[in-house]
């Protein structure tokens, strides 16, 4: 009898040590994931992209983690500017659905699904540095940069922790901490201690690991006042000859609005270059002390560009260093202490950016250098290493996709689609998207000079529709939507008018062929694709904004 019980005593413990070590194992089974975003890092700065820029060898870190996984050739971003393009990431949703349009937009808590979701698998959920949400972030944990419009500084910014006073930073009641240092750094440091200390480490964790660098004004380390001083970075062709790119849209009726339209490193666009800046005594003094003005005095007007493109890059180029370096510390963690291998890491930039292609800086932009992000994932378990692929993804898809790979279902409110499969075999499934829509909200504003316009992109080419014509709402000056980002009834009227590039034919995009008859066919059909999908993404004008509907019934068969 005695015997027996033993036995019936020594089965239950068996079966409830398989059940715990089953859960156990359930748990194991549930990867980390830690998503590093870096702001305004566009896929011109690494060495995967095989830019002009690839031989510098600019991200040689970053290089590394991508070559252990999948890089993506074709992902895009869905408006390109930092506010909607985190609220697109956060929802998994496109501006009209998620209320963010442009940067004075905010997402409340409830919609940010992302986080959501994930606490519901049983992760712990953290995010440390820029933020540029407005409203509380919806994480266990976080750490934020809540002062200058949240954007932050890079030296000695405020961030604001969780159990603080999470509030915009012109209430009263705002509380923030300043850290000492250089934004990148803090950024690591911050994420680092919250690895080591304060995570649940019985759970899986997301982290969302987002800088501020590269994002102008290129406030760099001063450890990399160095680094590039004695190279000669390569310039863009269309730095100096754009070509025939562009429109009426964007240059306006015999090229009388090429001094207005979209900030410049030359001296083309008059309100806004960037040259201007850098060769003042404030600017030049702020980022490099060494640096003389006078270099500028004497200089002809391609010398000057080039002086200034120089300049320009390596202040970026150094950021950007800081952000890689940073990261190879966080890696260094991650191998030490054998996390490694279990945690999914995403990287890629809120968007695009242009460095002087076309001579434009700054993002906003549909043109590639803007609309493409870099991205790439590592996650041995599933991902092959060394493999890449043409898929076209958004930033709507991050979110779902994300879900799916800690076990879950994304909600069917999320507009974006998981692409678990394109990770893990290689192969776009059966109905994948073969398109992805592009919409830029504001116009004319601060004192970038971008029209508001939309398009869509395929693999091989791209329309793009400016509807700056008439673009305030002259009739209801005071409608609740006529901000200051999206313009005012003093703002410039830009001409409406469409571009197409053949992106087989045309990769840089200097050659506008909207009005070449060879293309009519395939114009025609980019126009009803580009129809379905605004029906699709709720993306449609005529009930909210009539008079954007107006130009665009006006001009769609121009």
């Amino acid at each position: 009898m005695i015997f027996l019980k033993r036995i019936a005593i020594l089965t239950l413990v068996l079966s409830i040590f398989s059940c715990k070590q089953a859960e156990s194992q359930k748990t194991a089974k549930q990867p980390n994931i830690i998503y590093i975003m870096a702001d305004d890092h566009t896929s011109q700065a690494f060495g995967i992209y095989n830019s002009r820029l690839s031989k510098l060898n600019p991200t040689p870190t970053l290089d590394k983690i991508a070559n252990e996984g999948m890089i993506f050739d074709n992902c895009f971003v869905n408006n390109s500017i930092c506010t909607p393009s985190r609220a697109a990431i956060l929802s998994g949703q496109h501006s009209q659905a998620n209320g963010v349009l442009d940067l004075e937009g905010s997402l409340p808590k409830e919609h940010q699904y992302l986080p959501i979701e994930m606490k519901k698998l049983g992760y712990q959920t953290a995010i440390v540095g820029k933020w540029h949400l407005k409203e509380e972030p919806n994480f266990d944990y976080y750490n934020v940069f809540t002062k200058h419009g949240q954007q932050g500084s890079y030296f000695d910014p405020y961030l604001t922790e969780t159990g603080m006073n999470f509030a915009n930073e012109k209430d009263p009641a705002y509380e923030g901490k300043m850290y000492k240092g250089h934004s990148s750094d803090i950024v690591a440091d911050i994420t680092l201690d919250w690895l080591k200390n304060k995570r649940d480490k019985n759970k899986p964790f997301v982290l969302f690991h987002q800088y501020k660098a590269p994002h102008d004004d290129f406030e760099y380390a001063p450890r990399y006042k160095d680094y590039l001083a004695d190279t000669f970075i390569p310039e863009p062709e269309s730095y100096y000859d754009n070509g025939n790119n562009g429109s009426e849209g964007t240059r306006g009726k015999n090229d009388s609005l090429i001094h207005v339209i979209g900030s410049s490193l030359s001296k083309r666009n008059t309100i806004r270059h960037m040259g201007m800046r850098m060769w003042s005594n404030k600017y030049s003094k702020r980022n490099n002390p060494d640096f003389d003005i006078h270099q500028a005095d004497g200089l002809s007007e391609k010398e000057y560009m080039s002086a200034t493109y120089q300049e320009y890059l390596k202040r970026y180029l150094r950021c950007v260093k800081g952000v890689d370096d940073n990261v190879a510390r966080l890696i260094k963690y991650l191998k030490e202490e054998g996390l490694y291998d279990n945690t999914i890491i995403v990287y890629t930039g809120d968007q695009g950016f242009m460095l002087g292609e076309h001579d434009y800086i700054d993002k906003r932009w549909m043109y590639e250098e803007s609309l493409r992000m870099p991205f790439f994932v590592r996650y041995p378990e599933s991902i092959k290493a060394g493999s890449r692929t043409d898929a076209i993804i958004n930033n709507t898809d991050f979110a779902p996709t994300l879900i799916e790979m800690a076990g879950g279902t994304p909600p069917e409110k999320m507009q974006g689609h998981s692409f678990k499969h394109i990770l893990e075999t290689g192969k776009e499934p059966e109905g994948w998207q073969q398109s992805t829509y592009y919409r830029y909200w504001m116009h004319m504003a601060h004192a970038h000079a971008n029209p508001a316009h939309f398009g869509i992109r395929t693999k091989t080419h791209k329309l793009i529709f400016f509807y700056g014509k008439y673009w305030v709402d002259t009739d209801n000056p005071d409608a609740d939507w006529n901000k200051k980002s999206w313009g005012n009834r003093f703002t410039l009227h830009t001409p409406a008018a469409w571009e197409f590039y053949d992106l087989t034919k045309d990769p840089k995009e200097m050659n506008n062929a909207y009005n070449d008859p060879e293309y009519k066919d395939i114009i025609a059909n980019l126009k009803e694709q580009l129809i379905a999908k605004r029906k699709e993404l709720n993306e449609e004008d005529g009930e909210k904004y009539p008079h954007i509907q107006k130009v665009i019934d006006e001009h769609w068969n121009d």
